[in-house]
C-alpha cells in the first residue's frame, strides 16, 4: 500500500530519554506520509497511561484509516487497543523484533536524541518536558526533511 496523503497511517512507539538522576519514557504519535507529530508525553513508568494520552491528544487533530505500533504491551493492552477499535481504526502491529516495520518513528527517536536530547543534560523532567516541547515545535515547523522535498512535516501535513 502506498501512503499518499495525510492520516491514512499513523504510527507510535516508545523511548527512553536519560535525566542526570534516572530517566523518563517518551511516546509520540506521528503521520507517515507528512512525519507531523500529532502529540508527545513522557512518564516516569512504562503504563498504557501515558501512551493513551498520547493518542487522545492525536485523535482530537484526526483520525487515521491505519494505526501501527510495536508488540509492547502497552500497544497490545485491551484499553489501547479498545479506543482504537471504538473509532473505527485498522490496527496494524510489527513483527517482533522488526525495528524497520516502524522506521518513521525510529528515525524520529534518531533526530530527537541526536539534534536535542544528546546535546543537553536534562535534570528533571521539567527541563526535558520544555526542552522536548520546543524540540517538537522546531521539528514540525522549522525543519526541514529531505524526504517530504526539503519542506516542514507542518506544511505536508496542513497543506
Amino acid at each position: 500500500m502506498a501512503i499518499t496523503a495525510t492520516n491514512e497511517v499513523w504510527s507510535t512507539d516508545i523511548t527512553y530519554i536519560r535525566l542526570s538522576q534516572g530517566f523518563i519514557y517518551l511516546v509520540a504519535v506521528i503521520d507517515w506520509f507528512s512525519r507531523y507529530v500529532l502529540s508527545w508525553q513522557v512518564s516516569n513508568t512504562m503504563d498504557v497511561g501515558f501512551c493513551l494520552e498520547a493518542l487522545e491528544q492525536a485523535l482530537h487533530q484526526g483520525q487515521p484509516l491505519i494505526f501501527n505500533t510495536d508488540q509492547g504491551s502497552q500497544f497490545t493492552s485491551a484499553v489501547f487497543t479498545g479506543r482504537l477499535e471504538r473509532q473505527g481504526i485498522q490496527i496494524s502491529q510489527d513483527g517482533r523484533g522488526r525495528a524497520l516495520d516502524n522506521i518513521f518513528v525510529e528515525r524520529l527517536w534518531r533526530s530527537v536524541k541526536y539534534e536535542e536530547v544528546y546535546l543537553k543534560s536534562y535534570t528533571s523532567v521539567l527541563d526535558a518536558v520544555t526542552n522536548l516541547n520546543a524540540y517538537f515545535s522546531f521539528y514540525n515547523h522549522k525543519r526541514l526533511h529531505q524526504s517530504l522535498n526539503d519542506r516542514t512535516p507542518a506544511i505536508v501535513h496542513f497543506g
